[in-house]
């Protein structure tokens, strides 16, 4: 491992103390919402209201002194309300570009499933292509460029489903979960006067976070690694309790996640373990399960770690 490698991981270390400022008892989460940012992809946090999802990615934003914009996807959404909308200024005799949300580097996309599907393929498309589309004119998103989106569990009254297509445009897909009651009595004493998420100082700036976007590019994944990754995501299109396996694209994304995970562990190379471990964090959301592996109570997660516990780990000989 490199000095300077040494140098930027030491960084990020820095900064899961700084968001654990505001998120108490959350630091895997805060681990994955960091590698989503550092491999250049984005997250599907889905979980009920109140459990912090907002303040997790503001903290991230904060952190790097980065631009946060937030979307509040509801019936009536409409795409422009996305990207933004060209008006006719009469003093100038032009249109004029109002920009979008979406224009931001971090970007909350709150109860995604709220919106149409037209709406939701606006923001999608972006994710996908990083640019926009507007009265045929095509920007270019700035970098970094970052998208949370969320959505409850609960209530699907009046919500359109993300059909697989789209799921697939999402790095990882995670869960808080409630706190423990320790941790919540903490949440009580550091909120009690002002909230943490106001004296959040910024750990790096923009200009840091794109280096690091670069690094984590070099980790090293050796040729056993990414023949692990293939065995694993071919085991969800063979596995009998599985009515859709993931794509081809699941690979890439699980490699670049373990790039990111293993930088931030400080690592230049990417071990089995960073697979096994992000394994239902990266395919959970790719895989369909039958109505027979319901009934017998089985979840995406309990059956990826069958495939993984029957996955053996190839030898790079030489």
């Amino acid at each position: 491992m490199t000095q300077q490698m040494t140098a930027q991981q030491s960084k990020v270390e820095q900064l899961l103390d700084n968001m654990e400022k505001v998120m108490v008892g959350n630091r895997e989460a805060i681990e994955l919402s960091l590698l989503a940012l550092l491999a250049e992809g984005h997250v599907l946090l889905e979980d009920v209201p109140g459990v912090g999802k907002t303040m997790l990615v503001r903290a991230l934003a904060k952190s790097f002194d980065l631009e946060f914009k937030r979307i509040q996807f509801t019936p009536d959404l409409l795409p422009s309300d996305v990207t933004g909308v060209s008006i006719y200024n009469q003093k100038e005799m032009n249109f004029e570009f109002r920009p979008g949300p979406i224009l931001g580097n971090i970007v909350l996309a709150d109860e995604i499933n709220r919106t149409s599907p037209k709406t939701q393929s606006a923001l999608l498309e972006s994710m996908e292509e990083r640019n926009i589309t507007v009265d045929g004119t095509t920007m270019e998103l700035k970098r970094p460029f970052f998208v949370m989106a969320t959505q409850n569990p609960i209530e699907y009254e009046g919500t359109y489903p993300l059909p697989e297509a789209q799921l697939d445009r999402f790095l990882l897909k995670l869960s808080l979960g409630y706190p423990t009651k320790d941790e919540e009595i903490q949440m009580l004493d550091r909120t009690s006067s002002v909230h943490p998420i106001d004296r959040l100082d910024a750990v790096m700036q923009k200009e840091d976070l794109i280096q690091l976007q670069e690094e984590v590019k070099d980790v090293y994944v050796s040729d056993a690694i990414k023949k692990y990754i293939v065995y694993i995501v071919n085991g969800t299109r063979t596995h009998p309790l599985l009515e859709l396996g993931a794509s081809p694209r699941a690979s890439i994304s699980m490699m670049k996640a373990a790039k990111a995970y293993a930088f931030i562990q400080k690592r230049d190379y990417v071990l089995p373990d960073d697979i096994k471990h992000l394994t239902s964090h990266v395919l959970g959301h790719r895989v369909i399960i039958s109505s027979e592996a319901k009934f017998e109570g089985k979840t995406p997660a309990s059956i990826l770690n069958d495939i993984v516990k029957k996955t053996i780990v190839p030898i790079e000989r030489g």
